[in-house]
């Protein structure tokens, strides 16, 4: 281990001198005081693009295991990553837990939960590993970089800067100080003692013990041209000092595995307990093949594609909960827990392969969720999409709501027989449009019996029974030689252009006799 900086040293190589020392930060934030058992768990998205759906089924596993055992969620906002920010994606991600219903704390004594806020503290700890020779400040270029990286390309080497390569790893006090002088700003590196000849074994709790390759690069831990952390050396700093006990990530990040316990270990720190997910894939429409769900490709991968079509939140959550947790489905169809909030996830069922994302599979959930409802939730639910989401058109058919919720209780009176046909709420404003004259189109296709409905509006009247109106439907028939179903038929497609659609009778009342005249007769 190399010798460390002075004090006067340590504050000229960081701009300033550290706020805190690891005793005092250790004081600032203390072990929570939760119950034995509970979780500290964090989504800790960076705001560099859209939320992704692999990010919202991240913070439902989080979530819901920190809220089954008493513990605390949190987001983390990682916003080092200056370059790559994207403006607004903050927003989205918070507007996007809100929309969905996952909440989180924010307790002020474990904050800030922006990491571009919290430098003092990545500043306080990396002045300790100055300190006593852990880490050390690294004047090489992007040039030197570069230069590096195709030696070790061409000889075969790993890339990266560690061993030989590592040019400033023992720099002297002196040569810190002329770097200074010349006005070079230095990123710190971590002084790492590791041997890819040995391994490291970390513990993951879904997948057991794995061992490693130690970590021999010399990482970088804070950056040179803005003074904030990366990943690696953040992710120590915020998972302890917020104490957290679970970290859930995406398996993409088992190989960082080794490192973040190296660090840990590094600093006489009780590493968080590890457990990765799989990756949300789908099976490719033209291969055939799984495959992970692609931004590029996918509108579904985008959360806010679930919103702008009005998809059930309650029902996407489900869905991810039970590829989160397979035996839900099962528990929820048994009638043993009524939505995935109150069903018990075990860490051993989470699944290690590639979780299918099926959109006919959501399409059962969002139905069998959107038939449970009462009408008046499902109104106010449409409304809601309508008004924040909707055109002109669908805000239209929101605008009476009364008759909306006439339009909407069909056939929901039997729960029995009850309909299953809406999946979003978009798409029960499109099957529902011919019940508004301003948005039926009349089946020109369709080769009606003229005679038929000359019949039918003789003998109509609005205020018949079920029974009253059928035994009018046959009279016709047994007129005209033709089937009850035929007539039926005749009529189905005058009123809504559709040869499909839920109890004609019930559309019949819903519309109104002078509606149903002036449909027909416009035929006639």
């Amino acid at each position: 281990m190399r010798t460390g900086l002075s004090e006067d040293l340590i504050a000229r190589v960081l701009g300033a001198a550290p706020k805190y020392t690891i005793s005092e930060l250790e004081e600032k934030f203390p072990p929570r005081n939760l119950p034995d058992g509970a979780m500290v768990t964090r989504f800790a998205p960076s705001p560099t693009g859209y939320m992704h759906l692999g990010g919202l089924y991240q913070a439902l596993i989080d979530s819901h295991l920190a809220a089954q055992s008493g513990g605390v969620f949190m987001l983390r906002i990682e916003d080092t990553d200056t370059k790559r920010e994207v403006a607004d994606a903050v927003k989205l991600i918070v507007d996007s837990l809100y929309k969905f219903g996952i909440g989180y704390n924010s307790d002020e004594k474990y904050g800030p939960y922006y990491q571009s806020q919290r430098r003092d503290i990545y500043h306080s700890v990396a002045a300790e590993l100055l300190r006593d020779g852990r880490a050390y400040p690294c004047f090489l270029t992007a040039d030197d970089l570069e230069q590096i990286r195709s030696q070790q390309s061409a000889a075969g080497f790993a890339t990266g800067v560690y061993g030989e390569f590592a040019r400033d790893r023992d720099i002297t006090a002196e040569d810190i100080v002329r770097h200074l002088d010349n006005g070079e700003v230095p990123t710190i590196r971590l002084y790492s003692t590791g041997d890819p000849v040995r391994r490291i074994f970390c513990k993951d709790a879904v997948r057991g013990s794995i061992g490693f390759p130690e970590n021999n690069e010399d990482i970088v831990l804070i950056k040179s041209n803005d003074g904030l952390p990366t990943y690696h050396f953040a992710h120590l700093c915020d998972d302890h000092f917020m104490r957290t006990t679970h970290v859930i990530r995406g398996e993409e990040w088992l190989p960082s595995l080794p490192l973040h316990t190296q660090l840990f270990r590094m600093m006489g720190w009780q590493p968080p307990m590890y457990i990765h997910t799989s990756t949300i894939d789908k099976i490719d429409e033209e291969t055939g093949k799984q495959r992970k769900l692609s931004k590029r490709k996918d509108p579904e991968s985008n959360v806010a594609f679930f919103l702008r079509d009005g998809w059930p939140t309650d029902a996407v959550l489900d869905y991810l909960g039970n590829i989160a947790a397979s035996g839900y489905e099962e528990a929820k169809l048994k009638g043993m827990v009524k939505s995935f909030a109150e069903y018990e996830m075990k860490l051993k069922k989470i699944p290690m392969s590639g979780a299918l994302f099926d959109m006919k599979k959501l399409e059962w959930w969002a139905k069998e969720y959107i038939s449970a409802m009462t009408v008046s939730d499902l109104v106010k639910s449409v409304v809601t999409w309508a008004n924040e989401y909707g055109d002109e058109k669908q805000k239209m058919q929101v605008a009476n709501q009364d008759y909306l919720t006439a339009v909407l209780a069909i056939e929901r009176d039997n729960p029995r027989r009850i309909r299953k046909d809406f999946i979003t709420w978009k798409q029960t404003l499109g099957i529902e449009e011919f019940f508004f004259d301003e948005l039926f189109v009349p089946n020109t296709e369709y080769k009606y019996n003229a005679d038929v409905l000359r019949a039918f509006l003789e003998n109509f009247d609005i205020a018949d029974d079920k029974d009253t109106w059928w035994n009018k439907i046959v009279e016709i028939a047994q007129k005209f030689g033709v089937k009850n179903g035929d007539v039926a038929m005749d009529l189905r497609v005058a009123l809504s252009g559709r040869t499909n659609t839920p109890d004609l009778y019930s559309i019949m009342q819903v519309m109104g006799g002078p509606r149903v005249i002036e449909r027909i007769k416009a035929l006639l």
